[in-house]
């Protein structure tokens, strides 16, 4: 029978269950008490103006009364035993006893009904008040009972919880500092404290956050579905789900060559042969066994409080997805969406922090927290009932948990007060990109949300706005102007700018802001100059585009974009490969390399795989480079040599390569077992003593190696670099001359 507790309960509901008792030899069933959801108690805060679902467990088939004030309302346990009831919309008020009447009666008193919001994340939605700013201070003058606090303790789960442990509590100086991590979130009582003293009724605020967290953990598997951009995570919730089709199709084959395997390790043991390698057990079908496995938080500390009445939702989280992109926009959609289909409320409102400003060091590219913003910005344009709180001008540098909690809680208050208290006249946000206009060699940006009008937070030039030019060089810093709602822009020797970053780093603090002091968020606006080398190589008009590779897509099964080597007859006269990568300022960088064919197979011009059986340590003849790399050699005829293979590899210079050296790897390595191993495909100039391109290792991603000319550090050819991740983009073409 399908659970009563909210919509779409999944299967595995808490059954209601008979003691069975020894009694003078004999056993007979002891009565289950009526009971209630931990989720209420007493202190709590129930939504005002809204219904109430009230629900718990009771013998199946036994009638339940709640009464609260005057409502009343009746069900009977189904045969699960659980039972739900909803009580009307009420408006605030209290204190009022909640009584639960069945075979026994539950109270819970000191009611209040309110504001409630749930407040989620990681660390610094975690972040306790004793944490924060001003601790003493704040603590001693926590004396707020019209505020109630709810702390979820944590846990993960590998399928939905039907219960919590934790209880409501009075706002006091000793609850505030209580449990966590040092006391009830910051951000969350900041942010309620504001709420109570304008809206002057009970708040309610529960506390469900966990450190370091993920946002998949958190998400329910009906945002997964819902979401398009996370069709392939959804695949792998079904098959971790032993209810769904596709766990129980994959379960059958697995059962079959389990099956197969027993036959056969019988017939090997009655034969006194070995036993052939016993089935292992696919990890895609296990449910749940890490906090950060997708749904796994939310199972275990936001599936026990649905539909508990909310007015929304406040989240403050995506350090630990830093890296994804506009990825964490599907993450958003799938988070937002399945909470609220599951609470079943419609779109309630969902208020969220941009994160920080923070230095992550040489591990992580520049630009990809200024992305995870870009993302957290497209969330707040494009998801319905949603704001963000940007925080660039109140972080820390030099610690991922800046302490200034109370202006973070502040602004997620200004949110809800314009968005979901109808406050008119209110500046919720900073200044808000709006449009991008050229005016000769100046870009004029225009803002929305500028209150007061634009202004510099502290007095000085604007900073960290950037423009590229449409014919050369990447991002440079730019001369930002304020002229009323807009901002003018421009830099010394860009005649034709094309396009304009802000704050487009992690350790981007700007101090564009409004009269109010609300901060501008990070953006990128216009059209990035599309520059091909392939302009400026005449030989390569005569060629044939053999291969495409885009290099952000490499991995153990990277594909080409193009790939037409199946098109190609006839012997060939010449191969060249074309290399661009583009850095953090948006420039590109490129080596091109044409020489004599080595082989006739186009096949085996690619990148090597053990597949393609392509395998070249060899000189090539009348070597052609154009670049515009600083120190490569550039011209024709040249002198040079090719190391392509799907091996690992040595340093020894068995092969005697003019110029290389044994003692590092450069151009005079040789291929090692295993054949399936770290792979290289390098071009080099030998007697210059010059990698010209390489590209390594690329079955680990955004770990692979990538480079053009020598590594200035390490050893020349960029083995061992793993540093593909610190690229904006990159490019592989290879081309042929038939003969």
């Amino acid at each position: 029978m399908k659970s009563l507790f909210g919509k779409n309960r999944f299967g595995g509901a808490l059954l209601a269950f008979m003691t069975m008792v020894l009694v003078g030899g004999a056993t007979v069933p002891v009565r289950a008490e009526v009971r209630l959801s931990q989720v209420f108690g007493s202190h709590m805060v129930l939504q005002r103006e809204k219904p109430l679902p009230v629900w718990g467990w009771a013998d199946p088939g036994e009638k339940v009364t709640v009464q609260l004030g005057t409502a009343t309302a009746t069900a009977t346990a189904n045969d699960q035993g659980e039972w739900k009831v909803v009580l009307p919309a009420m408006p605030a008020g209290g204190p009022y006893t909640l009584t639960v009447t069945g075979s026994n009666t539950v109270q819970c008193e000191d009611v209040m009904l309110g504001e409630v919001w749930l407040c989620s994340g990681q660390s610094n939605m975690e972040l306790g008040v004793g944490m924060a700013d001003h601790a003493k201070e704040e603590i001693a003058a926590a004396d707020h009972p019209m505020i109630r606090l709810l702390m979820v303790s944590n846990r993960w789960s590998p399928r939905p919880e039907t219960n919590i442990t934790d209880h409501w509590k009075i706002c006091s100086p000793q609850t505030i500092a209580e449990g966590g991590w040092n006391g009830f979130s910051a951000v969350a009582y900041y942010f309620g404290r504001d709420l109570q003293q304008k809206l002057g009724v009970a708040v309610g605020l529960i506390d469900a956050d966990w450190g370091g967290t993920r946002i998949e953990s958190w998400t329910p598997p009906e945002g997964f579905a819902a979401v398009p951009g996370l069709s392939k995570e959804y695949q792998q919730v079904q098959l971790a789900d032993p209810k769904s089709s596709l766990h129980q199709e994959r379960l059958a084959g697995v059962l079959d060559d389990t099956e197969k395997w027993v036959a056969a390790a019988r017939q090997a043991m009655q034969d006194r042969q070995s036993v052939p390698p016993m089935p292992t057990y696919p990890e895609e079908l296990l449910p749940p066994h890490d906090v950060q496995n997708r749904t796994a938080l939310f199972n275990g500390m936001i599936y026990p409080l649905c539909p508990f009445a909310l007015r929304g939702a406040i989240w403050y989280q995506g350090e630990s997805n830093n890296g994804e992109g506009m990825y964490y926009f599907e993450r958003m959609k799938g988070l937002i969406g399945g909470w609220r289909q599951i609470w079943g409320e419609g779109d309630f409102p969902f208020y969220f922090v941009q994160i920080a400003p923070y230095n992550y060091g040489n591990d992580t590219k520049a630009q990809a927290e200024a992305e995870i913003w870009e993302a957290q910005a497209r969330s707040a344009q494009d998801i319905p009932n949603t704001g963000m709180a940007v925080i660039n001008d109140i972080g820390n540098l030099r610690d991922i948990h800046p302490r200034d909690k109370q202006d973070v809680g502040h602004r997620l208050a200004l949110l809800a007060f314009a968005g979901t208290y109808g406050e008119t006249n209110l500046v919720c946000s900073g200044p808000t990109f709006k449009s991008l206009t050229v005016e000769g060699d100046h870009l004029r940006l225009n803002f929305t949300n500028v209150g007061g009008g634009l202004a510099s937070r502290d007095g000085k030039p604007l900073t960290w706005f950037e423009v590229i030019d449409a014919d050369t060089g990447g991002f440079v810093p730019a001369t930002a102007t304020i002229d009323g709602a807009s901002v003018v822009v421009s830099a010394p020797g860009v005649k034709h700018p094309v396009a304009v970053r802000f704050a487009w780093s992690m350790m981007a603090e700007p101090n564009l802001m409004n009269a109010e002091g609300l901060p501008a968020s990070a953006f990128r606006a216009g059209e990035m100059p599309q520059r091909d080398p392939l302009a400026q190589i005449p030989e390569v008009k005569d060629y044939q585009l053999v291969y495409d590779l885009d290099l952000s897509q490499l991995g153990p099964n990277f594909k080409y974009s193009v790939d037409h080597h199946d098109k190609i007859n006839g012997p060939l006269a010449r191969v060249a490969y074309l290399m661009e990568l583009r850095g953090d300022d948006g420039d590109t960088h490129y080596v091109y390399a044409s020489m004599d064919a080595f082989t006739d197979d186009a096949g085996k011009i690619g990148v090597p795989t053990v597949a393609s059986g392509a395998q070249f340590q060899q000189l090539v003849k009348h070597l052609n480079v154009y670049s515009n790399v600083k120190d490569v050699v550039t011209g024709t005829n040249l002198d040079g040599n090719i190391e392509f293979w799907p091996n690992n590899f040595a340093a020894e210079n068995t092969a005697n390569v003019p110029n290389a050296s044994s003692d590092t790897f450069d151009f005079g390595d040789h291929p090692s077992d295993p054949a399936d191993g770290y792979g290289c495909l390098q071009i080099h100039n030998y007697q210059a003593r010059q990698t010209l391109l390489a590209l390594n290792h690329w079955r680990e991603g955004q770990k692979a190696d990538l480079g053009l000319g020598n590594q200035p550090q390490g050893n020349p050819d960029w083995t061992f670099a793993n540093n593909a991740g610190s690229y904006a983009g990159g490019r592989l073409r290879v081309f042929v001359l038939p003969r």
